[in-house]
C-alpha cells in the first residue's frame, strides 16, 4: 500500500518550508556500527516527538526534540489529509546526491505491526526505490521519483513486506529535505525509584 501526491504542497510553499526547517533545525550527524566499523551516517538528521516518545534504530537512541510551530502545523495537516495520527517525525537533510539511505524497512517494534509513514520531499528530487524483501523473487524493484513537494504514504503491510532505499546520484547537487512522520505506539520513558 504506497500512495504518492505529487502536488502535496505547492513548489512556492515547498520552497518556503525548506528554508524554514533549514536553519531552524539543529542538524546533528550520527555515527553508527556497520560490519564492525564505526561510521558517519551519510545525512543530517533530527528525532521531534511528543514527549517520551524516543526512537531506536540501528543503534542509536534519539530523544526527542519539542516541536515547533512549523512542524506541528506540517503534522496536522499530513495527519488530517490521510487521516492517521502522527506523534514524532524523523528530518533528514541530504545534502547533495552522496548522502543516501541505505536499504531498510521501518519495522521497529515500537511502529506496530501495519504502521503508516508519511514522508515529504522538499527540495532536490531524488529516487526513491523499493525492493521485495524474498531474495528469490521475480517481483521487479520499484523506482518513484520525489519530487518538490510530493507526499509519499507507505501503509498496510509494506514494510513487512518491502524495503526502501535513497540511493546515491552524483548528479544530484542541491540539498532535500525529508520529513518521515510516524506514530509510534509505544512510550519509553524514564522513571525514577524513590
Amino acid at each position: 500500500d504506497v500512495r504518492i501526491y505529487t502536488g502535496y504542497l505547492s513548489q512556492e510553499k515547498a520552497d518556503v518550508l525548506f528554508d524554514v526547517l533549514k536553519s531552524k533545525i539543529s542538524w546533528q550527524q550520527d555515527r553508527i556500527r556497520l560490519f564492525g566499523r564505526s561510521l558517519d551516517i551519510p545525512r543530517l538528521h533530527q528525532w521531534y516527538a511528543d514527549p517520551g516518545f524516543n526512537y531506536r534504530w540501528s543503534g542509536l537512541n534519539m530523544r526527542p526534540e519539542p516541536w515547533f510551530r512549523e512542524l506541528s502545523t506540517l503534522r496536522d495537516s499530513i495527519s488530517d489529509a490521510i487521516n492517521a495520527p502522527f506523534n514524532s517525525v524523523l528530518v533528514n537533510l541530504y545534502r547533495d546526491g552522496k548522502d543516501s539511505m541505505g536499504w531498510h524497512a521501518d519495522d521497529e517494534p515500537e511502529l506496530g505491526q501495519q504502521p503508516i509513514i508519511s514522508s515529504l520531499s522538499l527540495g532536490a528530487e531524488r529516487d526513491f526505490v523499493l525492493r521485495y524483501r524474498d531474495s528469490k523473487s521475480d517481483i521487479p524493484k520499484q523506482t518513484i521519483s520525489l519530487v518538490n513537494g510530493s507526499l509519499l504514504v507507505m501503509a498496510g503491510d509494506t514494510q513487512k513486506f518491502w524495503q526502501h532505499a535513497l540511493p546515491k546520484r552524483r548528479r544530484v547537487t542541491t540539498p532535500r529535505i525529508n520529513l518521515t512522520f510516524r506514530q509510534i505506539q509505544i512510550a519509553k520513558r524514564r522513571y525514577s525509584v524513590c
